[in-house]
């Protein structure tokens, strides 16, 4: 359970509803509240197409949460990571991930 964070709601995205929305995506349960939301584990991360919405931390979660599934995942729009972490793909790569930015963003 995650609370007091109703001010994620007010950033670049709802960004409650935008990590439920991500979480749904990979195979995992999770439920918006009006401060937060709540996460039901157990379930394994399956790979997911997800679309960043301009959102640069949205962009970041959904990437790291692609490493964690099996398969491959496609997060679109992460070109817009650079707005705030510029070398994030880099330093991620520099940890051993595989993961990469291609031309489109994607």
């Amino acid at each position: 359970t995650i609370g007091d964070a109703k001010e994620l709601r007010v950033k670049e995205s709802d960004r409650v509803a935008r990590v439920v929305a991500l979480l749904d995506a990979f195979g995992v349960p999770a439920e918006a509240t009006e401060d937060g939301l709540v996460v039901e584990g157990g379930a394994p991360l399956i790979p997911a197409e997800v679309d960043a919405g301009d959102d640069h931390r949205i962009a970041m979660c959904a990437a790291v949460l692609g490493l964690a599934a099996p398969g491959t995942t496609v997060v679109r729009g992460a070109d817009v990571i650079a707005v705030s972490f510029p070398g994030f793909v880099h330093q991620m790569q520099a940890l051993g991930a595989r993961l990469e930015l291609d031309s489109a963003g994607a």
